[in-house]
């Protein structure tokens, strides 16, 4: 095989299947083997549904308003207690964005 990757096509040219030379299978193998960033068990689909996420829009509403009134000094213990929350779930979404994007370019060298 002269190319790393050949596809497999079904009869109305989608593709189906891929063919990788040993080299290239070797070298996915065992970077997803050993590298504890990489989001394996996902289809390429699934990934870049992951990478383009966001918060709920009724969330990132609530978000927005909560840190408005942060800067305005109005937030009670309550409203500062679901203003944490908010933030570590952002903080958490992004780290799950950046390690889909991450494992789209090492396996499948797609930018996303």
């Amino acid at each position: 095989m002269s190319e790393a990757m050949q596809y497999i096509t079904n009869q109305q040219g989608e593709r189906v299947g891929v063919l990788l030379d040993l080299e290239t299978y070797d070298r996915l193998v065992t970077s997803a083997a050993s590298d504890e960033e990489l989001l394996t068990g996902l289809s390429l689909e699934e990934l870049e549904a992951l990478a383009t996420s966001q918060l709920a829009s009724t969330e990132q509403t609530q978000l927005g308003e909560l840190l408005t009134q942060n800067a305005e000094g109005q937030l009670s213990a309550d409203a500062t207690a679901t203003l944490d929350r908010l933030l570590a779930q952002v903080d958490n979404l992004n780290i799950l964005k950046n390690r889909a994007r991450y494992t789209l370019q090492q396996l499948y060298g797609v930018s996303a």
